[in-house]
């Protein structure tokens, strides 16, 4: 049982009796250093603390919030590094409940009742297989993606018993760094030695993310017509039908994947905006009621949901099912960022469908105000707002609306519905000259970072991005160049830890907004320079040796759950 030693644990059970049962039992497999959860807030606040080796998770839990939703959250927010081992345990056998678990890849799960040498069973082939790819975790937590490609093909020759993982995980880290010419022809090994789904998956991946839209639909519609249970693989075909337009066959794709895995509340979400963009207010409100009720009890729940729903119900024509709803976002969320901006918005789209101007010129009052101050607002529910303020003569409140989005734009797309806003409104001229301030006010950013670092100010160049990329957090552009500012401040002026911790979130962000960005994999190399020079790059722990993982960057965790025993 020396195996187990020193590692710790997290169990999350409702009931005490089942919490010391199964605390006993993994005394009995020589694991002493255990703390409690009843529930998945409290589990939330403990990892919000410190991590586990080993978390053990009833799907069951009381208080709303089930196991499955946790782990997405858990997932999501990156509350776990990837060396932490997740056991989902349940005694139902229901099709639905199993299927949404393993989407998600807990280690393992595992059906009540069990003893305490099924439970050391378990844990001990987990515990190998992670011991395995410690090295290449630390590597990727450390922020090395390309050192981590190298740890996996040292390691694929140590430990072939896991050599398809091994390849699965190079295949993604190529993915991850944008690579997708490199990730293809190791998912096409995979593929056609094995016909392994999930490698076919990652093959149709790389098409997308090459804009190779109708080689990805076929390899997708075939995995879901053959294997209905392989809802990631719906996602995707989703994702593919939505980037050519079609959003009547994304939606239908998305039913049919939310009818086999119903207790995901992300897919909901997507679903719901789907519907609601393709015009189906009734299927939206329906999605939009299921997201609001599954989310309520979750630690990260959104109160756009809320305004989302009111929304689909204005659309559809019941104002008092509206007003319902912005009483419960009122009484539930009272508190929360952007709680009282997301009330304002939806009040105001209750009482423009009401007539109601007083109190709808109010509430688009405080909701400007608000919104000057809701950096993370989504430029969907900004441009809502600034539609209605169109739509009721507040065109200098809209104006300033569309002005932000335009200069945090993430992405074209987003720019286009920006202008769409203000041409369906009737102001064409002025959306062309919104559009044209705002690149050049990006443009001139960056342009006085740059600027400032040639002169030799470092400092003074990281101060304007730094500041910038709070003001704008949506642009990939103005992160880019925040994240450059401080390597070369570090670079040139010396380590300093303040902004040297700053750097992986910024690259993270860029990956999240514009990962075909060509320029990510110099910007990544010189973060590694860089952490060299000072000798803060992690260091290549042995093979097999556990080392101490820190939270993920975002890579997808791998390896599915084995079958039920």
């Amino acid at each position: 049982m020396n195996e187990l030693e020193g590692l710790t644990a997290l169990i999350i059970e409702p009931h005490a009796g089942m919490r010391a049962n199964i605390h006993s039992m993994l005394n009995l497999c020589g694991l002493t250093r255990i703390e409690h959860a009843s529930s998945s807030n409290q589990a939330v606040k403990h990892l919000g603390l410190r991590a586990f080796d080993l978390i053990l998770c009833e799907y069951d839990l009381e208080g709303g919030q089930d196991g499955q939703q946790l782990l997405e959250d858990l997932r999501h927010h990156k509350l776990m590094p990837l060396s932490t081992m997740f056991f989902m345990v349940t005694a139902e056998g229901n099709q639905s409940k199993v299927v949404s678990a393993a989407e998600l890849a807990p280690t393992d799960y595992v059906l009540k009742p069990f003893t305490a040498d099924r439970l050391l069973e378990r844990i001990a082939r987990a515990l190998d297989r992670r011991n395995a790819f410690l090295p290449v975790y630390a590597l990727m937590d450390a922020g090395d993606q390309r050192e981590a490609i190298a740890a996996c093909i040292e390691a694929q020759a140590q430990y072939p018993r896991y050599a398809i993982d091994f390849l699965r995980l190079r295949a993604e880290l190529h993915m991850f760094l944008g690579e997708a010419d490199q990730a293809e022809p190791i998912y096409r090994q995979l593929a056609d030695a094995k016909a392994i789904a999930w490698a076919r998956l990652g093959l149709a991946k790389t098409l997308f993310v090459r804009k190779r839209f109708e080689e990805a639909r076929e390899i997708l519609e075939d995995l879901v017509s053959s294997n209905r249970t392989f809802v990631d693989a719906a996602d995707w075909l989703a994702r593919t039908h939505a980037a050519v337009g079609d959003l009547a066959k994304s939606q239908a794709v998305l039913s049919e994947a939310v009818a086999v895995s119903p207790h995901a509340v992300r897919r909901l979400r997507t679903l719901a905006e789907t519907a609601f963009e393709a015009g189906d207010a009734e299927a939206a409100e329906k999605a939009f009621k299921k997201v609001v009720d599954k989310a309520k009890y979750s630690e990260f729940r959104d109160p756009e949901d809320h305004v989302k729903l009111v929304r689909a119900l204005v659309v559809k024509g019941d104002p008092v099912a509206a007003a319902s709803v912005i009483r419960d976002l009122d009484r539930s969320m009272g508190g929360r960022p952007n709680t009282a901006l997301c009330s304002a918005i939806s009040s105001a789209l209750l009482h423009e469908y009401t007539g109601n101007e007083t109190r709808l010129n109010d509430a688009l009052a405080t909701a400007l105000t608000a919104c000057k101050e809701a950096p993370t607002l989504s430029p969907d529910l900004k441009l809502e707002l600034a539609r209605t303020c169109l739509q009721n003569n507040m065109e200098d409140g809209a104006s300033d609306i569309v002005r932000d989005v335009m200069r945090n734009a993430s992405s074209d797309a987003v720019m286009t519905r920006a202008m769409g806003v203000m041409e369906q409104a009737g102001f064409p001229e002025l959306a062309r000259t919104l559009a044209q301030e705002s690149r050049q006010h990006v443009v001139d950013l960056v342009a006085g970072g740059a600027a400032r670092a040639r002169s030799g100010d470092y400092k003074g160049a990281v101060t304007l991005m730094l500041e910038a990329a709070v003001k704008l957090p949506q642009n990939p552009s103005v992160a880019f160049n925040a994240a450059l500012a401080v390597l070369r401040c570090l670079e040139h002026e010396g380590w300093e830890e303040r902004l040297g911790q700053q750097v992986p979130a910024l690259i993270g962000k860029i990956r999240q907004l514009d990962p075909a960005n060509a320029k990510l994999g110099a910007l990544a190399a010189l973060h590694q320079q860089v952490l060299k020079k000072y000798n803060k790059a992690a260091s290549r722990p042995a093979a097999g040796r556990p080392a101490a993982v820190p939270a993920a960057l975002g890579v997808p965790v791998l390896g599915s759950a084995q079958k039920a025993q």
